[in-house]
Formats: C-alpha cells, structure tokens, sequence
C-alpha cells in the first residue's frame, strides 16, 4: 500500500477526504476511546427486503406506532412531536418522509452541530492507548468544493434539542456500481443511541456552500451555491446495535460502534444517482490495516461549534494513533485536529493500494477544547451495516 505521508489523498472527480467529527447537534468530536465490535451484527433490517417506498420516502408497512400517521399533518408540524411512545427507536423503524422545502439555505445556516465529546484524559489507563496527538490546525478546503472535494457534504437532521448538522461522505455501492445512493455518517447523526430513537427530517447536502462564502454572504447566496446538488431525504438508515444500545450524548458510550449509512433519494427527482449526480464516490475499507503501517489521514467536514460556524468545509492531516474506550473492541483512530461539533461523520481517509483515497473510518469524538478527533475502526459490524443498506436497495437507483 502506498503511504500518503505528508500529502493528502486527492478529493476531486472519484475520491475525496473527509473530516473526522461527532456529534448530536452539529455533530463534533467527543473526547473518548471506540472500537468496533467483533460480532457482524447490523441494526437495521438485513432482510434484504425490497418494499416499495411512496413518493414521500415512507415504507408501504409503517411501524404499528404510526398506525395513525397523517402525512399532512406531518409536514405541517406533527415531527416536533417527540413523545417517547412516538420517537420510533428500534432499527426496523425508520421513518423520515420528504418534507419539500423544509431545509431551506436559512435553516441549514441555523442548524447546530451536533456534538459528542469526552474528558481529555478519558481513557488513558485502559487497553491502547498512546499518548495524546499534538493539535493539528484544521486547514479550510479549496473551492469550489464540487471540484476538490464533491463526496463531502452535511447532514441535517431535527432532533429534540433543535436543528443540528453533522458532516457526510457519498460511498460506492457494490451492489449499484456508478449508480451508488448511499451516504456514511456517523450512528449519532441519525440515532440518539440509548437515550432516545430515530432523529428526523434527515438529509445530506453535498458540496454544501460550494463557493466558500463567509457566513454573512451565504444569507444572499444564490441557492444554487448553497446546496449545488440538491438537497437529498433519507430513505432508509442503518446503524450498529451497539450504538443504539450504548450510545450517549457525551462521554464515550457507543463511541467503538458510531457509525450509519444512509440511502437517500433527491428532493427534487432527476432520474440521476446521487453519485452520478456528484460524478464521484469513495470506498470504504472495511479491512484496513494496522495503525503503525498508516504513515497519513486526512479528515473533512463542516466544524459548526466556536470557533467556527458550520458554514466551511475543513481538512486536518497526521499519523493516527490508538485511542481505547472499551478493552473488549478494537481501539479508535485518533489524530490532531482542531475541527468541532459539526464535523461528526466526516470521512477519514487513507491512500488505497491503487493510489486512490479510501474510508477507514467516520468522525465519532473529540476533546474539549479542540485539539484532536477519533473514529471507530470499521470492521465487521460496519460492514453488516453496509451491506445490510446494499443489499435492501439492491438494483434500485
């Protein structure tokens, strides 16, 4: 394999970086340990079961709690609801219907970052753990992003502490070769783990704020800027077991599993895939190698907590080290990097054997304040997950 060392892995036409971040909110780093369990287990259906959707994204089954479920009143306002006897949790639930319209330039620029995070010295005395990296500047992306770093984008989502934004990856598809719909992110982007269920009204924007512009200028910035692609719903979701059962808001629960794949469909038909409409896509190695032979990562994402305001694509790049939560599962990616709550579900990528960048893992936890980020290792229960989303959209673009 080719060692990136001081470079960063290309992002244009057919592979890009993204930034290590988690969070609930605007996802951010958590400052804590993770591994992946060893066990291939998914979290949400692995049936392979193809149901049709209707026009707004929803399963022709709905979950028995939704027996009642009117869409008109959803989309008027109903979603805010978030009685727990409503708050759809198990992983066969997933409901997120097309509300067109609602995530408009101005409530993207309100979202916060949604962020996960656990004491500096968290975990130190417990399995691998080397010593804590040197805080590496987070560096702002080139633009326009759609050419340096088009896979990349945000995640929104509504959640019951408000809106909330985390970072995002298009990734190619096995099963729908050049035609992929699915999206990597991280599991407390889209699942309040065990303190909660689904969030809703999840969507991806890739190349958000293709320009660059500053946070003033995005308030008069042609829609077209804002969101270059289009806007694109969730259909379906799919996160670890793990994480919904031991997944937290802050500290480092879940942390080891925290990570999600999305299918998603636009909001606007164009009889296009997501990919074939970014015109790139990245792989996910679901087999990389040992830390100590990785020599270079690099991060991307959308850091949305102070000092920065969501509205900015940025990269770090270092050596990962080992950072261990729980002795039991593989110990977590960590890096320098200064990005925030915001950057959650950022991709982080390596040079592949073929030259060409590769995920090994999502953003999951950071330290407070800012100085390094971590993601879990994905092994064989993220691959459950992806291939259990493939699999179910198997043939459909």
């Amino acid at each position: 394999m080719s060692p990136i060392h001081r470079r960063r892995p290309a992002l244009a036409a057919a592979a890009m970086a993204v930034v290590l971040t988690v969070t609930a909110g605007a996802c951010g780093p958590a400052d804590e340990e993770t591994d992946t369990g060893a066990k291939p287990a998914a979290s949400a259906r692995e049936d392979g079961d193809n149901a049709d959707f209707d026009d707004l994204g929803l399963p022709r089954k709905l979950p028995d709690v939704l027996k009642d479920f009117d869409p008109e009143k959803w989309k008027n306002g109903e979603w805010k609801n978030w009685d727990k006897d409503r708050w759809l949790r198990e992983a066969k639930d997933f409901v997120n219907p097309v509300i067109e319209g609602l995530w408009k330039p101005e409530r993207m620029k309100e979202a916060e970052d949604n962020t996960k995070t656990v004491s500096t010295n968290a975990g130190t005395d417990r399995g691998a753990t080397d010593p804590e990296p040197a805080p590496v500047d987070a560096e702002p992306v080139k633009t326009p992003y759609h050419k340096h770093a088009a896979p990349v984008g945000k995640v929104f989502m509504d959640t019951p502490q408000g809106s909330m934004v985390c970072s995002g990856t298009v990734v190619k598809d096995p099963r729908n070769p050049g035609r992929s719909n699915l999206v990597a992110t991280a599991g407390h982007c889209v699942h309040a783990g065990q303190e909660g269920g689904w969030f809703r009204n999840i969507a991806f924007v890739p190349a958000y704020n293709d320009k660059g512009r500053s946070s003033a200028d995005v308030d008069t910035a042609p829609y077209h800027e804002v969101a270059p692609y289009g806007v694109y719903w969730a259909t379906w979701a799919q996160t670890t077991d793990y994480w919904i059962s031991e997944g937290t808001r802050s500290g480092g629960g879940g942390a080891q599993e925290d990570f999600a794949v999305l299918y998603v469909r636009p909001e606007q038909k164009t009889g296009k895939s997501l990919e074939e409409t970014v015109g790139a896509a990245l792989e996910i190695n679901f087999d990389a190698p040992q830390m100590a032979r990785i020599s270079g990562v690099s991060n991307y994402g959308y850091p949305a907590a102070p000092p920065y305001d969501g509205v900015l694509m940025y990269t770090c790049t270092d050596r990962p080290g080992r950072l261990t939560i729980d002795p039991s599962a593989p110990a977590m990616y960590r890096i320098g990097c200064t990005m925030t709550g915001g950057s959650s579900g950022g991709s982080w990528l390596i040079e592949g054997a073929d030259g060409e960048p590769e995920i090994v893992s999502v953003t999951s936890i950071g330290s407070r304040p800012a100085s390094w980020l971590a993601g879990p290792f994905l092994g064989p229960n993220a691959k459950g997950v992806f291939d259990a989303i493939s699999k179910k959209f198997a043939g459909r673009s």
